[in-house]
């Protein structure tokens, strides 16, 4: 029997975005595969991470593709771009939180290109008078994450309903990055 590496890391992504500890036991039983089948595919718990990372990676950069976030107002571009990553949004809580990923000099170049367009969006806004000049589109960019994994977090314990996901997160952002206009 075939086994599709996608499923697996899909079904490895659900079972560690809900429990980070997981065992590499625990996570061929989710993916319904042996153990020995599971460590022809991923030496270890580092490989299965790094494959995470990489397909966490490719859905980032395609929900920056589709929001579209070059185009139109700043604000409805975050809007947008929320929207888009909601999907991958408990995936990327779990992989900003896995430290093996983002120390040496073996971080993954995925990383930096996706914060550099999320940041150049930041920073086209505070150019254009939307957002605040005193937050560095750095951090903006950084509370972008913080934001959407404690909401992924929140919808998954049930504390907060899925259809708030994106209100919330878009408000609060947008709210504490948005310029005030003097009166």
């Amino acid at each position: 029997m075939s086994v599709d590496r996608t499923q697996v890391l899909r079904a490895a992504a659900a079972l560690l975005t809900r429990k980070a500890t997981a065992t590499m036991d625990e996570v061929a039983r989710a993916a319904g595969i042996g153990r020995a089948t599971l460590h022809r595919h991923f030496a270890g718990r580092d490989a299965l991470v790094r494959a995470l990372e990489e397909l966490g990676l490719q859905e980032l950069e395609a929900a920056l593709d589709t929001a579209a976030i070059d185009e139109g107002p700043e604000d409805d571009a975050v809007r947008r771009l929320v929207a888009a990553v909601e999907p991958v949004g408990p995936l990327l809580s779990f992989l900003v939180t896995e430290n093996q990923l983002f120390e040496g000099d073996q971080q993954n170049g995925g990383w930096a290109r996706i914060d550099a367009r999320i940041s150049a969006l930041f920073r086209r806004g505070q150019e254009n008078g939307v957002f605040r000049i005193d937050l560095t589109p750095a951090w903006l960019t950084e509370a972008l994450y913080g934001l959407v994994g404690a909401g992924a977090w929140a919808v998954q314990d049930g504390r907060v309903a899925a259809k708030d996901f994106q209100y919330m997160i878009v408000e609060l952002l947008l709210g504490g990055a948005r310029r005030s206009v003097e009166k």
